[in-house]
């Protein structure tokens, strides 16, 4: 997990991409960074962590907001991923649903494969997320 300090957006989607270096994808191969900053502006990183028991495995939007939850963040803004090849790689549905419970319009920053950037927000790619209103 690294930490920095406020910066741009694709600065943001730079540390993603540096951490994706670090990625343990024996498995699947399909190395994955992301970088998570906070309302603070303290940047967190993740890889995607695999297992030969592939449901123990983790992805990096996880590791990268746990990282900032354990120190003590939890406003969480936006979030950069990085896959293979410099495509669009969005955050699985546990990891949306994981990111949703700390800010459901979240700004999520992907590569567009063209050496440029989408913005999404976490909602548009999960409406109508469950969270801790339905618990009531």
């Amino acid at each position: 997990m690294a930490v920095m300090d406020k910066g741009s957006e694709a600065e943001l989607l730079e540390a993603a991409r540096a951490a994706r270096s670090h990625a343990y994808a024996p498995y699947s191969h399909f190395a994955v960074g992301a970088a998570v900053r906070t309302g603070s502006g303290r940047v967190f990183t993740g890889v995607n962590v695999e297992n030969a028991a592939y449901p123990a495995g983790i992805c990096a939007e996880r590791v990268a907001a746990a990282a900032a939850i354990a120190a003590g963040e939890r406003e969480l803004v936006t979030c950069a991923v990085v896959g293979p090849n410099g495509k669009p790689c969005p955050p699985c549905g546990i990891c949306r649903q994981f990111l949703a419970e700390f800010n459901e319009q979240m700004t999520l920053l992907l590569e567009d494969g063209e050496g440029g950037m989408i913005r999404r927000t976490l909602s548009d790619l999960l409406p109508g997320s469950f969270g801790s209103s339905h618990l009531q």
